[in-house]
């Protein structure tokens, strides 16, 4: 453990790139789409139980998620659950999650994470984050970045200047998403990594720049912890109206005077469609990521997930097919290339369309 290290992990996500097994009310992060076998924000939680303790990780999520995270996450105390009443993008929500740290510990240290990464070598990820914790509490807001294994359009960057100490850059400026030529570009520099979405920094300092970067902002939190804690709930949820909907990028870190990175590579994915998630199974000797029980003939690079609540045996078959994801659920069928996974999307607008909510 860490002293004075809090950990929050942000949860508020609603994609729809997973879709059937993605809804509204059951986002990535709460399913089990990853090689591991727990949910996503689970194993984000178990990865960095050797560093920071239940009671100080905290939850960022919206309030319509709470009782489905609480559930997947029930060794966690209610404490740990932070439901943010309306989206708003990742700034108000940790500036909130720093409000509170500094209330719980005045010297507290933050490291904020997505809930639905995935991996693949967690030692190499724990000797990361704990270089960029020891760099963060000398005062830099500190993040990481990772060492681009393909030029990627998908990504924001960030162009890495000077060592500040061992394995720690400067950060000399944040990147847009850029276009193929760019990417390769960046790519083969050596000093632009892709942005992680993960950041670290002491509370305090963190307070100090929403108050620079994002005054109407800190002027709220300060409101709604100068109440009694059994009027804070409705206090929030009247900030979360007026605040706007920023991310932590733009609304401090392009702002921010110091920053750092801290380099680093250990099998890390997005998990952004089925395609990744068939990248990162288990596969048979065709390609075939797929239920034991499945028959498969004739057929070769193909993802199939019955996931499927009932408890009833059914049997799929694929014969003769490649490279198509085959995902069913209680309520819906998806069949699509995987090359096209991406295009799930335009299923969930047409369903929408049709005023199917019951179906996103």
């Amino acid at each position: 453990m860490i002293d004075d290290l809090f950990a929050v992990v942000l949860a508020g996500g609603s994609g729809t790139r997973f879709w059937p097994a993605s809804r509204r009310l059951m986002p990535k992060q709460l399913l089990a789409i990853g090689p591991e076998p727990d949910s996503l924000i689970a194993a984000t939680v178990r990865r960095i139980e050797s560093l920071v303790p239940a009671e100080r990780t905290l939850i960022a999520t919206g309030v319509h998620l709470l009782d489905e995270t609480r559930r997947v996450l029930s060794w966690l105390p209610s404490a740990a659950f932070l439901g943010e009443p309306i989206a708003k993008n990742t700034a108000p929500c940790i500036a909130w999650a720093s409000w509170e740290v500094v209330r719980r510990n005045p010297n507290g240290v933050v490291m904020v994470l997505p809930s639905d990464q995935h991996v693949g070598d967690p030692q190499a990820f724990l000797d990361a984050v704990r270089r960029a914790v020891e760099s963060s509490a000398r005062g830099p807001i500190t993040t990481i970045g990772l060492l681009p294994t393909r030029p990627e359009t998908g990504y924001g960057y960030i162009e890495a200047g000077a060592e500040s100490s061992p394995g720690v850059r400067d950060v000399a400026r944040f990147v847009e998403k850029p276009d193929r030529a760019r990417a390769e570009e960046y790519a083969a520099s050596g000093r632009h990594y892709w942005n992680s979405g993960m950041f670290f920094f002491r509370a305090d300092v963190m307070q100090a720049a929403v108050r620079e970067h994002l005054p109407e902002m800190a002027a709220g939190l300060d409101r709604v912890f100068s109440l009694p804690p059994a009027q804070r709930a409705r206090a929030i949820a009247e900030e979360f109206e007026r605040f706007p909907s920023i991310s932590i990028d733009y609304g401090v870190m392009e702002r921010a005077r110091s920053l750092a990175v801290v380099p680093a590579s250990f099998g890390w994915s997005d998990l952004g469609s089925w395609q990744v998630a068939w990248e990162l199974a288990s596969k048979d000797a065709q390609g075939n990521a797929a239920p034991a029980g499945a028959v498969l003939a004739g057929a070769r690079g193909n993802l199939v997930r019955d996931l499927r609540t009932d408890g009833r045996e059914r049997v799929i078959a694929l014969v003769g097919v490649e490279g198509l994801c085959v995902i069913e659920t209680d309520d819906a069928l998806l069949v699509i290339p995987r090359e096209r996974s991406q295009d799930v999307r335009v299923v969930v607008d047409e369903l929408k369309a049709r005023g199917r909510s019951e179906l996103v």
